[in-house]
């Protein structure tokens, strides 16, 4: 479950930053070469995901509980946004629900 767990923050993560570097791009005015970054961390966000052993609706309902957590500290690592304890209480409702959802993986 640990492994499973860290390995959907990495696959948040490359997402996160590959939509965060052309963010940059068309909001802030950062360079355009910020896109080939952003599609390396893309192609490793597909990549990991195919990494899984569940069936891909269920690898994908799984990680959006992860990604809920990422994008949060996300948002409070990188725009420095302080998290109300709706955020958090929100982060950990979603994160069990990965937890059991991956817990039934091979029972179904």
């Amino acid at each position: 479950m640990l492994k499973t767990a860290l390995l959907f923050f990495a696959t948040a993560l490359c997402e996160i930053l590959g939509c965060y570097l052309p963010w940059l791009w068309l909001k802030r005015g950062a360079t355009p070469l910020l896109l080939l970054p952003a599609a390396v961390a893309l192609s490793m966000f597909v990549w990991l995901l195919t990494l899984h052993p569940a069936a891909s609706g269920r690898v994908y309902a799984a990680y959006g509980g992860v990604y809920v957590m990422a994008a949060l500290i996300w948002l409070r690592v990188v725009d420095g946004v302080k998290l109300s304890l709706y955020d958090w209480v929100g982060a950990g409702v979603a994160f069990c629900g990965m937890l059991i959802i991956v817990a039934g993986w091979g029972r179904a």
